[in-house]
């Protein structure tokens, strides 16, 4: 028994030694310099190649299934040396139907066949199947012309012409949406990928996984390619007809208020999906390579998350949330406003350096006033002030699915740069800075009447291997109480029905601020240029959106009241018509209320 499992131990060591040797062996062939050159030697000899097939990248689609991104097909140009006939027919052939150089074409046609080296020539590439159509065409005539043609007569023939069919990047929609789904630089075949938005966040899901394969140098040679599975198809949260209508919407209020640029977008404050979401300037993306002269001197792809900037009065919303949910006041405290308040050895004036005198904390919101909000701030106290600032989410990234999004950190206690007049200033939005989402996704908790904040997206479902796979919304915090939501948005409400705000839309019960910030340079600020904004959302008792309006720089004029307001005004007018919901006393009839 002793020498059977000796006799065992034995075979089991030399078939191990065998096998390390062959993977030994295996390594040292791979890695071999001289084993290397060999196989570039035959490759070269039996005119292959290694081509990396890469799969059809993924659609993308609105929330509806309207296609915003997709792929056409189109036509790698080539020419096959050995089967040309007439180069200077080729050459006139192409510059006539594609526009090419004639003596560029004359002269690849021209090349001497060199087999294994020198087989085929690219001659153009992205041709669309409409020129490729009439190519063939002549390339049928003049086979049918060749019976015809006498002996020792010159032969018209595109013989030695190819065409290899492959995808190209398309967007059916243009500018639509632009800012939202990024570009992917097809042009650069070999290491082609997205750049910014959704092209860019999601790129290896809509690209798939490519195979490698040997395949002959001459196309015409080619029988057949395998087929690889297509990379992931993605829907949006976005509503087509919502983003077209408020890219128009904004094209003109940038045009009519002189705005440096516009950016606005509206999401659902119940969830977190983006309904449409858009900044100046746009481009078409099937000319992506116009980025370099439309965002040039600074200008960006997305202002909306990768802008951050001082907001001014929209931030107020936050401020006043803080104080309720905290109990430092409540919408009865009277606060008795002099025009001014000395806060860290500097007085706080209002926006008209008027005194407004007997105030409540809605009458602070309705009139927007710098004092008493600081005053406020200051009851809370920093700490507790900006433990509620984090907790909304200020000073960092909504980490939303789309490439390019900014964050400018939040001052606090402490830091070197920070000074007991922050806590004032700050609380209306000035000393502080915010990407337009970025107070959005914070302002949402107010507006759903929830206290919730959900993460914002655009990913509503991917589909995968035929199988489609949805996104829920993710809630990322709680700063307040549900009670404090409704309570600060019935405020807000009163505040724009009592002042008969330019931002009312008949039938809608709507909340909202306004919002007029000084600019900020490396000298002080700018003096009679302004940032104006508006938050707003609705219906209030029922909430099914939520829009941020911020113009930058206008030229009509400087507040927020008269710039952004009335747009948010316009969008919400059309937006209501689209998203279907009825006004108010006819929803409550319905609803039996």
């Amino acid at each position: 028994m002793l020498k059977y499992f000796t006799r065992l131990r034995l075979i089991g060591i030399f078939f191990a030694l065998v096998g390390a040797l062959i993977l030994f062996q295996m390594v040292r062939i791979q890695t071999n310099v001289n084993a290397q050159k060999m196989s570039a030697s035959i490759e070269k000899q039996y005119g292959t190649i290694s081509r990396t097939i890469y799969p059809e990248r993924g659609n993308i689609y609105d929330r509806w299934g309207h296609l915003l991104a997709g792929n056409k097909d189109v036509y790698e140009i080539g020419i096959a040396l050995n089967e040309v006939e007439n180069p200077e027919t080729l050459a006139t052939v192409l510059s006539t139907v594609l526009g090419l150089d004639y003596g560029d074409v004359l002269g690849k046609a021209s090349l001497e066949y060199i087999e294994g080296k020198q087989s085929y020539v690219i001659v153009t590439d992205f041709v669309s199947a409409e020129k490729v159509n009439e190519l063939e065409k002549l390339y049928d005539q003049y086979e049918t012309d060749r019976a015809k043609v006498r002996k020792g007569q010159e032969v018209q023939s595109l013989r030695g012409l190819h065409w290899t069919g492959h995808l190209q990047r398309s967007y059916p929609e243009k500018s639509l949406a632009s800012n939202i789904l990024g570009f992917y630089n097809y042009k650069d075949r070999e290491s082609a990928t997205g750049f910014y938005g959704v092209e860019e966040k999601y790129n290896d899901l809509l690209a798939g996984n490519p195979v490698t394969i040997s395949i002959p140098r001459d196309p015409a040679l080619i029988e057949d390619v395998p087929d690889v599975p297509p990379g992931s198809s993605l829907v949006l949260t976005i509503d087509r007809e919502i983003q077209a209508m408020l890219e128009r919407v904004m094209d003109k209020a940038v045009q009519d208020s002189g705005a440096e640029s516009g950016t606005a977008l509206i999401l659902d404050p119940t969830n977190g999906e983006i309904l449409a979401m858009t900044s100046t300037p746009r481009m078409d993306l099937n000319d992506y390579w116009t980025y370099s002269d439309i965002y040039s001197d600074g200008t960006l792809f997305d202002r909306a998350i990768s802008r951050p900037y001082e907001p001014g009065s929209v931030f107020k919303v936050l401020t006043m949330a803080s104080a309720l949910d905290s109990g430092t006041v409540t919408p009865e405290t009277s606060f008795l406003d002099t025009g001014s308040i000395l806060v860290g050895g500097y007085y706080i004036y209002n926006w008209d350096r008027g005194a407004w005198g007997p105030q409540d904390m809605t009458g602070c919101m309705q009139h927007s006033l710098n004092v008493c909000l600081s005053w406020v701030a200051t009851q809370m106290g920093p700490t507790k002030f900006y433990n509620y600032m984090q907790a909304f989410g200020i000073g960092r990234r909504t980490n939303v699915d789309l490439a390019g999004e900014q964050f400018w950190p939040l001052t606090l206690p402490g830091d070197k740069d920070w000074y007991e007049v922050n806590l004032a200033t700050n609380s209306f939005g000035q000393g502080v800075a915010v990407t337009p989402l970025q107070l959005a996704m914070a302002i949402s908790s107010v507006a759903n009447n929830q206290g919730i904040m959900y993460a914002p997206h655009v990913l509503k479902a991917y589909i995968q291997d035929g199988k489609q796979y949805n996104t829920p919304p993710v809630a990322v915090g709680s700063p307040i109480t549900a009670q404090t939501a409704k309570t600060l948005t019935d405020m807000l409400s009163v505040s724009l029905e009592s002042e008969s705000s330019v931002a009312l839309v008949p039938g809608y019960k709507i909340a909202g601020k306004t919002g007029t910030a000084e600019i900020p340079t490396s000298t002080g600020y700018l003096t009679g240029i302004t940032n104006t904004s508006f938050v707003g959302w609705g219906p209030t008792d029922d909430p099914k959106f939520l829009v941020y309006v911020w113009l930058e720089k206008p030229t009509s004029d400087i507040w927020g009241s008269t710039v952004a307001a009335p747009v948010f005004s316009d969008i919400v007018k059309e937006l209501v018509a689209l998203m279907k919901l009825p006004p108010d006393d006819i929803r409550h009839q319905l609803n039996g209320q």
